[in-house]
């Protein structure tokens, strides 16, 4: 295949989000008004890449699927998220791949190591996880093995390359830097290189100690580094005259994030549209191409002794990811990483420690407990039901307590490789999202060791965190974080029950004595009966399943009601148990509370203004949850602005206290809001029934006014001026509604 081919790859890849109790993505904070970064990435950068414009003088002139014509790789944590919420990306990214094996013979797609681990610093165990996880994964997806692999951050070792050519990987993408020298295949005479002399446009050999080799190519890094921060992207022309420029005799390879088509780069996707558009019509005599098309008929004729322990992102190897090395993002003068190191022996000792339990106990569970975790992937992965997996690799009786303790120990790896999430070292401080995030799977694999017999493993991760420190005093060490953040995040009984019915009563479903409700997250289900349901409590029963678990655990409830919905307090029992938790509401994390409040402002929105009236009366502002750590919005704000006149009138009528949040939201919402006049309008007609009707009602009259007054909300107080008067004239009158209506009696 000679002449010059072009190949623009995109690794799409978010980490692992999901509260790993209940195996859903709740806010977060940082990414409002969006309710997680999932979503927000999702709607800035791969919707539109499927759907990217082609614009001419007189408007859109053509659509373009990005992914048809790209190499790419979307992490399995990531993909999952999109098949679950965005089915229609989905499809198109499927059908995308679909095409491209059309045309070429071989998919654009290609697998990504499934929790985007480092796999140099991951153990020979994790590496064959995270691969065979990785593949499992793909297949279901694409209906086909993969040819090729993108190893996160591009962090490779022999190793690592040993794990994805053992599973049948042909090839992977590293950065030029990453290639140590260089011989013909046959020859042992290698020649140093660097990043100025490899030749990138061919595919290179790695001849493995194993006998088994896998190629390689390098992607261009100058080019590379200009799309992603020299601005490249700005003008479709411009980054075709660029890539024209640098092609020659062999393959241009590109190495591009997904997220710098329109997040990093609003209008990105359209730039990219443009050169994939002039590539498939060969414009300069490109030719747009595939890794595994090229490689077909390009197979590599010299070799590549690859840099141990070596990156994309870190010039120190994978230092970024286990030491404080320097490389980090924030621009935060005088900080350090050197939390890096505890973090990683923690979470190093606390695998270790599992794996050692995970065979000694999983012998009397499986039949081969090493192929039992390895194929577990498949399962995840829809590979496989769960009902052909247990009769695959248990070997006790279904439905068993062995069964019971065998499903707890896959899912204790599960989150334990979590845990190890790249992301969770990257950037610049240990309280960020991201390592309190892989925190936060640790806390939920260890719990889930502690119930199958293995202690003290939160105690040796405490002692080596006490040295991990934030750079914010008001965080403290890890030890503090833990304590004071990430054991908050942990679900009970208590909190399961609590979530289930706020969750019914937000979504009108609240069931009546008698009846049952059913709140399900993908990973648990709550069912509630109802015995009663008083002013000031409620009881009941509830039956609560961990998925993925056999086991199904009953409970008797109390719940003493507080003055809003998300208050009050639990009593509860386990029924065949000595279980017993007092659980106040209060105490659900900020994602949880606010997770509940989006359900009930999304019931709220979906219903008319009228019959939406009386919940917003009775939950609204208390429903609305304060900023979280560097919020800048308000999650759903669109959501919430909808309701805005009806939360108005809650404030204003109600005597609920509303958080300061809140007071400004509605403030800042009224500016322009289309509802204003014909809010303003109903609130002046109601308050002169009530001074016409409700004689004794001056004093809350004088309280909405004020509390108008205080929101900053334009009413025309000119009608209930002259309603005033008329009591004025019969001798009602009061000092303090005089004024607020602008009088001097």
């Amino acid at each position: 295949m000679s002449g010059k081919f072009l190949c623009v790859h995109g690794h799409f890849y978010q980490p692992p989000r999901e509260d790993p109790w209940l195996d859903m993505i709740f806010p977060e904070g940082s990414a409002a008004p969006f309710r997680h970064w999932n979503e927000r990435i999702c709607r800035e950068s791969y919707g539109p890449m499927a759907w990217a414009r082609r614009m001419g003088g007189k408007g859109i002139f053509d659509i373009i699927n990005c992914y048809e014509w790209i190499s790419f790789n979307i992490g399995p944590t990531l993909f999952r998220w999109i098949e679950r919420s965005e089915p229609e990306l989905y499809t198109k990214i499927l059908d995308a791949d679909a095409k491209s094996l059309a045309r070429w013979g071989h998919g654009n797609a290609i697998a990504q190591i499934y929790h985007h681990v480092i796999m140099p610093l991951a153990s020979k165990l994790d590496k064959e996880a995270e691969v065979t996880w990785a593949i499992a994964d793909f297949e279901s997806r694409f209906k086909r093995k993969p040819k090729g692999m993108w190893l996160s951050e591009t962090a490779c070792n022999t190793a690592s390359l040993e794990a994805l050519a053992e599973q049948g990987i042909a090839f992977t993408l590293l950065a030029p830097r990453q290639a140590e020298a260089i011989a013909d295949l046959g020859s042992d005479n290698l020649q140093q290189c660097d990043e100025g002399s490899l030749n990138i446009k061919e595919p290179y050999l790695v001849e493995l100690p194993s006998g088994k080799s896998i190629a390689v190519f390098f992607y261009d890094g100058g080019l590379s580094q200009a799309i992603a921060f020299e601005g490249l992207l700005k003008n479709g022309d411009d980054f075709w005259n660029k890539l024209s420029g640098a092609s020659g005799e062999g393959l241009l390879s590109i190495g591009t994030d997904g997220e710098t088509y329109g997040h990093h780069f609003e209008f990105g996707e359209m730039a990219l549209a443009h050169i994939l558009s002039e590539g498939a019509k060969e414009r300069d005599g490109i030719n747009l191409t595939n890794y595994g098309a090229y490689l077909e008929q390009n197979p590599p004729t010299r070799k590549v002794k690859v840099r141990e322990d070596s990156s994309w992102s870190c010039y120190h190897g994978v230092e970024r990811w286990r030491s404080d090395c320097g490389c980090c993002t924030g621009g935060h003068d005088g900080w350090n990483q050197q939390w890096r190191k505890p973090l990683r022996d923690g979470l190093n000792e606390i695998k270790t420690l599992m794996d050692k339990h995970f065979f000694a106990v999983g012998g009397t569970v499986f039949n081969d407990p090493h192929k039992a975790f390895v194929q577990y992937g498949s399962l995840l992965s829809g590979l496989v039901d769960e009902d052909t997996f247990f009769k695959l690799y248990f070997k006790c009786k279904e439905g068993s307590r062995l069964a019971d303790l065998g499903w707890k120990l896959l899912s204790m790896q599960k989150w334990a490789l979590s845990s190890f999430a790249s992301c969770g070292w990257f950037f610049d401080d240990l309280a960020r999202l991201e390592p309190v995030n892989d925190m936060t799977f640790a806390l939920r694999a260890i719990e889930i060791a502690t119930d199958t017999g293995l202690i003290g493993l939160e105690e040796k991760f405490l002692q080596i965190m006490a040295s991990a420190q934030s750079n914010e005093d008001r965080y403290g060490s890890g030890v503090d974080l833990w304590n004071n953040k990430i054991k908050k995040q942990s679900d009970s009984a208590g909190s399961l029950i609590a979530q289930g019915l706020i969750r019914l009563i937000a979504e009108g479903a609240f069931p009546v004595p008698g009846e049952q409700g059913r709140v399900e997250w993908p990973g648990a289900t709550v069912s509630i009966i109802l015995d009663h349901n008083g002013i000031k409590d409620a009881t009941g029963q509830a039956d609560i399943r961990w998925s993925l678990e056999s086991a199904v655990t009953a409970y008797s409830w109390t719940w003493t009601k507080g003055a809003g919905l998300i208050s009050g307090s639990l009593e509860i029992k386990g029924e065949k148990s000595n279980y017993t938790e007092q659980y106040n509401f209060d105490q659900l994390p900020w994602k949880k509370q606010q997770s509940l409040s989006m359900a009930w402002v999304k019931h709220a929105a979906d219903n008319s203004w009228d019959n939406r009236l009386q919940p917003v009366i009775e939950f609204g502002p208390a429903l609305y949850i304060g900023y979280e750590d560097y919020q800048t919005g308000q999650t759903w704000a669109e959501k919430w602005k909808e309701l805005w006149a009806p939360l108005v009138w809650s404030y204003l009528f109600t005597d609920v206290v509303a958080c300061d949040d809140f007071i400004e939201f509605i403030k800042d919402s009224g500016n322009d809001h289309p509802d204003t006049e014909a809010l303003a309008e109903r609130i002046s007609v109601t308050l002169c029934d009530m001074l016409h009707k409700q004689t004794t009602m001056r004093g809350k009259i004088t309280e909405v006014l004020t509390r108008a007054k205080h929101i900053g909300l334009p009413l025309n107080v000119w009608k209930l001026q002259s309603c005033y008067w008329d009591k004025v004239q019969e001798g009602e009158s009061s000092s303090e509604l005089s004024e607020l209506l602008g009088f001097d009696l």
